[in-house]
């Protein structure tokens, strides 16, 4: 890596006091030699922290393979999937050594087709995936949040895009952040590189909610644990919905869900819902979609 590269990178992540007293431990440390990521379930609450400290939790082509093969880990009782990470830094983005010259354009292609489809399955994936975060995220680190469905941050974490000020303009970080924040707010940042606090991202709406570092994971597992008690098949359908009408004009839009709702009160679960209220009772799932007309 050039001197450049790393004073483009260094004033990142740690000029303005952006690391001042962010803890240093989010998770669990490995016990053994450091890996990617530590992966842990629990009552249907997947968590994948991010590892390789330090590197500041580079998405390196490496690290991508495992968040993705992390994502996809066979389980039946799967219902969240937290994204957290050790050290002060969620993610410094992409690894700048494997972006030289010395690695070549096919590896290049590897390194960002590989990032795209590890952060559109967050999406794609039926369960919601929350980001929980107590640091820095920058470039891709920034896209990865505004990735997952739902970000829950401490109020020292801090989100930027600074490849322009090493040449490299975080083009594909821009598609995830730009469909999360105004089109001016996500141009300044892509534009300036500078980054903006977690109560600017909380009203700019690229992330869920701002808490204090104590209650950090205490809020998370609020939320991961209200969803756990719901229809699994039902937030599935409900995710996947979202995300197509998003993409759609609002007469299209309305199309498509008025088409879901229908299906929705089709399954099991959807009338058991009904049911349960009616009878003032607390619904029993059955976490399928099985059709009962």
């Amino acid at each position: 890596m050039t001197t450049a590269l790393r004073r483009g990178i260094h004033k990142v992540l740690f000029n303005s006091h952006t690391l001042r007293g962010i803890s240093t431990t989010v998770c669990k440390q490995s016990d053994n030699k450091i890996q990617y990521t530590i992966t842990t379930e629990s009552d249907g609450i997947r968590t994948i922290c991010l590892n390789d400290v330090k590197k500041r939790n580079a998405l390196s082509l490496n690290m991508l393979k495992q968040i993705q093969n992390d994502l996809y880990k066979e389980s039946d009782g799967l219902r969240v999937i937290i994204l957290t990470h050790n050290g002060p830094v969620f993610s410094a983005g992409h690894d700048l050594k494997e972006l030289t010259s010395k690695e070549g354009r096919d590896y290049h292609a590897q390194v960002f087709a590989t990032c795209s489809t590890m952060m559109s399955s967050l999406q794609d994936l039926p369960v919601p995936v929350i980001a929980k975060v107590s640091g820095v995220a920058t470039a891709a680190g920034c896209q990865l949040v505004a990735s997952c469905d739902i970000a829950i941050v401490t109020d020292k974490s801090t989100f930027a895009t600074p490849g322009v000020n090493v040449g490299l303009f975080c083009s594909t970080p821009a598609v995830a952040v730009g469909r999360s924040v105004p089109r001016k707010v996500a141009m300044e940042m892509l534009f300036t590189g500078n980054p903006i606090s977690a109560q600017d991202a909380l009203l700019h709406g690229l992330v869920s909610k701002v808490v204090s570092e104590d209650t950090l994971d205490e809020e998370t597992m609020k939320v991961a644990n209200k969803i756990c008690e719901t229809s699994k098949s039902v937030v599935a359908m409900g995710k996947r919905t979202f995300y197509k009408q998003m993409a759609l004009d609002r007469k299209q839009a309305y199309q498509l869900t008025e088409t879901v709702m229908v299906e929705n009160l089709s399954i099991t679960d959807g009338q058991e819902g009904i049911k349960a209220f009616i009878e003032k009772r607390k619904p029993v799932w059955s976490h399928d979609e099985d059709k009962v007309h």
